[in-house]
């Protein structure tokens, strides 16, 4: 054992004090019994016999107390045998992490970064380890540790090289966050882990380390103990960065107005110009196909341009910024979406001219848009109706009792698959609902409270009421209805009550028949039923309707390179596909979705009149440039090398020595001072009861 404070061994001298407080006497205790001693003159007694020492258990334990405390202060510890250091000529295991995306296009980042790699290749050591991983929106193992252990050691060098040389920089986006776990992952999941124990992990990521690149998945990564991070960040030589997104425009945007594109523009922080001109450009032509708009653009900031699309200029299918040094991310390739094409078949005796009746509010609240067109074909119930008007629609619309015939080939339209509402204005078409689910004994009530009803319960679980769940939206309370149809007979089984009136009886009723589904509304829309078509949820509510329905089909997004192009179904011979940079490929009938989106630009589906093109552009993401902070790693709990640390404070303290390390890990003082508190404890309870012998004999004394 060893002693961190030895001078502290100097207080066991007081160990002499209970021996001397022992042998000092101050007066007799042996006492005789006399007569009266009133005439007397009271004198000390003299002792006849040395001093000796007596309750020599009391003396033990007071003298031990002492020393154990004494011991703890001199702070004692066991010493041990130093951990063996780790040998760094014994090699250390390492993934260099190579960034390949759209923003290592700026000028000399992809010649500095190779430069990077090279250097940290050459300094590897006979004994190193190293893996080589690419990365953008994919993670890719170009040299495994396997493949680099094979070569010898004068080849791997050139080994690694060849893997890289024929690499550019690509059009995808920057995910950081996958990448570090894979080459994470790299490490820990190696086949002969007994041998890499004590061996260094690291791993160097070469990146420009830019805002927008995605850390997400490193939220919720516990990052494995003992793999340091060391990012080699690779900054332009003139910083600062524009680039253009596309604006997505309103789903209710004025179909008959003027065609117009909003985009916006971004400037980064550390941008140094803020005037920059946009306009549109033809694909065979590098310059501006028409007047161009200035805008300014503060760095740091961004604005939302409106342009409009000539008309009178063809073949204009991007948009172009000029004034911005990194031209990589300038280009925004537009294609208009073909609007989607609804039908929806509407069987009542409504005149359009009616301004009460439920045809007239249905007419004016699908209007056209550039996204969709509606064709609303409107039949009385004793029409001739063909099988393929029926086929057609993708939502029918009942309001008035329809003829026996008609509602047997309603009927099997619904067990086909087809939505059907049906919206009584009258309870005699208690009839017609009966027959179109197979309960003919089912009959309607006509209902008409004394003031009016309201809705008492909503399930906004269901797709009818989805878009009203937000608190903001989700007040019903002023829709006011005048009278309805009660339901007299008990509901289906398989029937869902979406909502109640406050009387308990079911407003809105979805009944599933067959693969379809029957949606029956107890009140209508119009203003003799209710007040729900001039209230703010109906337009919402009819769009919900219609997605229900399956008649909105969603066009054609703003895709981003690497996003699948969704294919047609049904298709029976192979599909072509003209890419970018005009390569044809036939796409075979079982595959659904196109995944081969590697370059920015417009792609053309299919041929003849089933052709579509589809726009795709880089990911808006990749435009922030702005240099990220090696904090932002830290935070999500990735462990940097200590000599690049942002979050400590101070810089690291200075290695303890050995013996104040080993003693600070043991605290022996601590059982030490638990020993001497026992002791005393055990040396008052003795010396009470040695007091309480003594008195009792004195007690006892006439």
């Amino acid at each position: 054992m060893s002693f961190l404070a030895p001078l502290f061994f100097l207080g066991a001298l007081a160990v002499g004090g209970p021996i001397l407080f022992h042998l000092i006497r101050r007066t007799t205790r042996e006492r005789i019994s006399f007569s009266s001693l009133l005439f007397l003159q009271p004198t000390p007694p003299r002792l006849t016999r040395k001093s000796r020492l007596e309750h020599l258990l009391l003396l033990l334990l007071r003298c031990l107390a002492l020393l154990l405390l004494t011991l703890g202060f001199a702070r004692p510890f066991f010493r041990q045998r130093a951990a063996p250091a780790i040998d760094a000529r014994a090699g250390r295991r390492t993934v260099l992490l190579l960034d390949t995306s759209a923003s290592l296009q700026r000028s000399g980042l992809w010649n500095e970064a190779r430069a990077r790699l090279a250097q940290y290749l050459r300094e590897a050591g006979p004994n190193d380890q190293i893996a080589l991983l690419t990365f953008d929106r994919e993670v890719v193992n170009r040299l495994s540790f396997s493949q680099w252990e094979a070569a010898p050691f004068g080849e791997r060098v050139a080994l690694a090289q060849a893997a890289i040389d024929p690499l550019t920089p690509s059009w995808f986006a920057t995910r950081i966050g996958p990448a570090l776990i894979r080459a994470a992952e790299e490490l820990t999941d190696t086949d002969n882990k007994a041998s890499t124990l004590t061996m260094p992990r690291r791993i160097i990521l070469i990146s420009d380390l830019q805002e927008g690149a995605r850390l997400d998945p490193l939220q919720s990564y516990e990052w494995p103990k003992g793999i340091e991070v060391i990012p080699e960040a690779i900054r332009p030589r003139t910083p600062g960065n524009a680039g253009l997104q596309l604006v997505a425009e309103a789903l209710d945007a004025d179909r008959g107005a003027e065609p117009t594109v909003r985009i916006r523009i971004a400037n980064s922080p550390d941008a140094k110009r803020e005037q920059f001109q946009v306009g549109w450009a033809a694909a065979e032509s590098a310059g501006f196909a028409t007047a161009p708009t200035d805008v300014y653009v503060p760095p740091g900031q961004g604005r939302i341009v409106t342009l409009l699309t000539p008309t009178h200029v063809t073949g204009l299918n991007r948009i172009i910024l000029r004034g911005d040094d990194e031209p990589f991310d300038n280009t925004l390739y537009i294609h208009p979406p073909e609007p989607a094409g609804l039908n929806v078949l509407y069987l009542g005796n409504d005149a359009p001219t009616e301004t009460r009746r439920p045809l007239f509010f249905l007419q004016r609240a699908l209007p056209d848009t550039r996204r969709q067109t509606v064709q609303l074909t409107v039949r009385k119930p004793t029409d001739l109706l063909t099988r393929e008007t029926l086929a057609a629609a993708q939502l029918i619309v009942v309001t008035d009792v329809l003829p026996e015939k008609l509602t047997e080939a309603i009927q099997a339209r619904l067990e086909g698959g087809q939505t059907v509402l049906f919206a009584p204005t009258t309870a005699a078409s208690g009839v017609t609902l009966g027959l179109l689910l197979h309960r003919p004994e089912l009959t309607l009530n006509e209902v008409r409270p004394a003031s009016y009803a309201m809705f008492g319960e909503l399930d906004f679980r269901h797709p009818l009421l989805a878009p009203f769940a937000d608190p903001r939206f989700s007040d019903f309370t002023r829709i006011h209805f005048w009278r309805y149809r009660q339901w007299m007979e008990p509901l289906p089984d398989a029937a869902h009550v979406a909502a109640r009136f406050d009387s308990g009886a079911p407003a809105w009723v979805d009944v599933p028949v067959g693969r379809g589904r029957l949606l029956f509304l107890a009140s209508g829309w119009g203003p003799d039923d209710s007040q729900f078509a001039l209230s703010s949820k109906f337009v919402p509510w009819l769009y919900a309707l219609l997605d229900l329905a399956g008649a909105a089909t969603t066009p054609f997004a703003n895709l981003s390179v690497g996003d699948p192009i969704p294919l047609p179904n049904g298709r029976t011979e192979e599909f072509p596909i003209h890419l970018p940079d005009g390569t044809l490929t036939n796409l075979p009938t079982s595959m659904t979705q196109f995944t081969g989106t590697r370059l920015p630009g417009l792609y053309t589906v299919g041929s003849g009149s089933k052709i579509k093109t589809v726009a795709v552009n880089l990911d808006p993401a990749e435009t922030r440039t702005a240099p990220l902070g090696t904090d932002e790693l830290e935070r999500l709990g990735v462990r940097l090398d200590p000599s690049i640390s942002t979050l400590a404070a101070e810089p690291p303290p200075a290695t303890l020595p050995p013996a104040i390390e080993a003693e600070g890990r043991q605290k022996i003082w601590r059982w030490l001072l638990l020993a001497t508190l026992a002791l005393l404890l055990i040396e008052s309870i003795l010396a009470g009861r040695t007091a309480h012998q003594i008195a009792l004999p004195q007690e006892a004394a006439p």
